[in-house]
């Protein structure tokens, strides 16, 4: 979810839901070593259990970079061998690692022998037009005996010639069933089930097969879907009571990150889904999303908003 769940982002979800596991954008192990390592790795407290994703290749680059994870208190260190851009595959890591499971089990190990955190991977169930159930099978086994005891399939292949990211989401056909299977074969294994899921009761019916469902871009267009996850998946209250008390409390995040000097439009992107489905979702995005609003207050922009529609209503009930 490059760009997409930045640490802004994760906040917000987190009025939602406290228990789901989330993770941030993968971020290359060049760019942690070599860059600035408090951009790319400081998160709030609220956000855990939060999981970094790491893209890379080079095992002592990716023990490395695990360290950091585990110095800045990450709960979790993610290998991402899905990721299908051709950036990506230049650098010789996402979904072309599938192609040497060897490496991605000597990146385990790396990682493994230098951190105490969970080392998990993530991972396609195929590669252009390998389409066996084998080849996932045999990358699962062998990064497996690394130690590795936790993979994130996305139940699509990886087409890395001819698609874009985008259409890499959507062409290849989903095979749920295959991801189904590697728990049968696994079962000491946790396998948790990612791609084309939407509602919760397909959620549900898919946690019937694998240990764990991890929804990407439902989760972000649908946002308030996650409000019911807590009672119902981890059987305990959730954060959020309605929307009028999440939008209260994301504008109380948008104003501490005003008063920083940041841009605060950068962050309400996130929230946008918030009220869809419900009267008046457009005209709230409209007025979110307007530019000429971005260097005022967001508590007095969400009073001004709230004055509006108390006197749409009003005129509605009028006429």
């Amino acid at each position: 979810m490059l760009d997409w769940t930045d640490r802004n982002c994760r906040v917000f979800h987190r009025l939602l839901t406290r228990h789901t596991r989330l993770y941030t954008e993968m971020v290359t192990t060049g760019a942690l070593l070599h860059g600035d390592q408090g951009r790319h790795l400081d998160f709030d407290a609220v956000e855990h259990p939060v999981a970094l994703q790491l893209g890379g290749s080079e095992p002592a680059d990716l023990a490395a970079c695990a360290r950091l994870a585990q110095r800045w208190g990450y709960d979790e260190v993610n290998l991402n061998c899905g990721c299908p851009s051709e950036r990506v595959q230049k650098g010789a890591f996402g979904a072309c690692l599938m192609a040497e499971p060897a490496l991605v089990a000597d990146g385990v190990k790396a990682m493994r022998d230098a951190v105490d955190l969970p080392v998990t991977v993530k991972h396609r169930i195929g590669i252009d037009r390998e389409e066996r159930y084998d080849f996932v099978r045999d990358f699962v086994g062998t990064v497996a005996e690394a130690g590795c005891e936790v993979f994130i399939v996305h139940a699509r292949n990886a087409w890395l010639q001819g698609l874009s990211p985008k259409e890499n989401r959507d062409i290849p056909p989903l095979r749920h069933e295959l991801v189904h299977r590697l728990k049968r074969d696994f079962p000491q294994l946790t396998i948790v089930l990612n791609g084309g899921i939407r509602g919760d009761d397909e959620i549900a019916l898919h946690l019937q097969h694998v240990d764990g469902v991890m929804v990407g871009r439902q989760a972000y267009h649908e946002p308030w879907q996650m409000a019911a996850w807590d009672g119902r998946f981890f059987g305990v209250p959730g954060p959020a009571i309605d929307r009028e008390q999440v939008q209260a409390a994301w504008v109380q995040h948008l104003e501490a990150v005003h008063r920083t000097g940041r841009p605060w439009p950068t962050a309400m992107r996130h929230a946008l889904g918030l009220w869809n489905g419900v009267r008046g979702a457009r005209a709230w995005r409209q007025f979110w999303s307007d530019h000429r609003h971005r260097e005022r207050s967001p508590i007095e922009l969400a009073a001004e908003f709230e004055a509006l529609r108390l006197a749409r209503t009003g005129t509605a009930e009028a006429a």
